[in-house]
C-alpha cells in the first residue's frame, strides 16, 4: 500500500481490552493501522518481502513506515476493531503465536534426542524434518543452512519467523508427532507440551494450547 517516513505518520497507543499493556497504533491521513511486525533497519529485504507478500498476495491494507533504526509493518483497521483488539491483524498475531509454539517443540524434541540419542540421532532428525518441510512444501529448499537456523533462531525473539498457515502447522505437527514416537519408541514426549513452551508468556502459551484443542491435534499432544 504505502511506504512511509516517520514524519508522515503519527503513533500512539490505546489500553488493551484484555490485557494489561497498550498496543500501538498508527494514523495516517484519517486511517488507522495496527501493528504486525518490526524488523531492524540492516533486514530490509526481508520488511520489504513480508510487506509485499500482505499486499500484494493476501489482499492486506498494510503501510511500511522507515525509520532510522527499524521497518515496521502496520495493518488497517477501523478504529473501533483497534480499540476491541479484533481486526486483520488479529489472525497475523495469533499465527505468529502458533509458528512460535509450533518451532519451540520442534526444538525441544530435536534438543531431546541429541541429549538421549546423540548427535548422529539429532542430524538425522534435522534431515527428517527438512524432507517433511519439502515434502509438504512448507518450505521451498532443503538447504541445511535453511533447517539448522529453523532449529537454532529464538522463536520468541527473531523479527523474522517463517510464514505458515495454520494448516501447514497441523500437517507439521502432526508429523513432528510421528518423527517423535519413531525415535523414542512412544509418545510420552508429547504429554510436556506446557513444559516445553515454559518460554512463552502465560497469555501467548494459552492461545496456542486453546488452538491445539479444537485442532486435529488434540488427540496428540496434551
Amino acid at each position: 500500500m504505502f511506504i512511509l517516513k516517520r514524519q508522515d505518520v503519527e503513533i500512539s497507543s490505546i489500553q488493551h481490552p484484555k490485557r494489561d499493556q497498550q498496543v500501538p497504533v498508527l494514523y495516517y491521513q484519517g486511517q488507522t493501522f495496527r501493528l504486525i511486525n518490526t524488523f531492524p533497519a540492516s533486514e530490509e529485504e526481508e520488511a520489504v518481502a513480508l510487506w509485499r507478500d500482505l499486499t500484494d498476495n493476501r489482499g492486506k491494507a498494510c503501510v511500511l513506515l522507515e525509520e532510522p533504526e527499524r521497518y515496521s509493518i502496520w495493518g488497517k483497521v477501523r478504529l473501533k476493531q483497534a480499540e476491541q483488539a479484533d481486526d486483520d491483524t488479529g489472525d497475523i498475531s495469533k499465527r505468529n503465536i502458533l509458528i512460535q509454539a509450533s518451532l519451540l517443540l520442534i526444538q525441544a524434541v530435536h534438543m531431546d534426542i541429541e541429549d538421549l540419542l546423540g548427535s548422529r540421532h539429532g542430524k538425522l532428525f534435522a534431515q527428517d524434518i527438512s524432507t517433511i518441510l519439502e515434502k509438504h512444501q512448507i518450505i521451498d529448499s532443503d538447504s541445511p543452512e535453511i533447517i539448522n537456523n529453523l532449529l537454532d533462531i529464538d522463536p520468541l525473539t527473531t523479527a523474522q519467523l517463517p510464514i505458515w498457515k495454520e494448516k501447514q502447522l497441523v500437517i507439521l505437527l502432526q508429523e513432528l508427532h510421528r518423527l517423535g514416537k519413531k525415535y523414542f519408541g512412544n509418545d510420552n514426549f508429547a504429554n510436556q507440551v506446557t513444559e516445553q513452551l515454559a518460554e512463552m508468556t502465560d497469555e501467548d502459551r494459552s492461545v496456542f494450547i486453546r488452538w491445539l484443542k479444537i485442532s486435529p491435534l488434540s488427540k496428540l499432544w496434551q
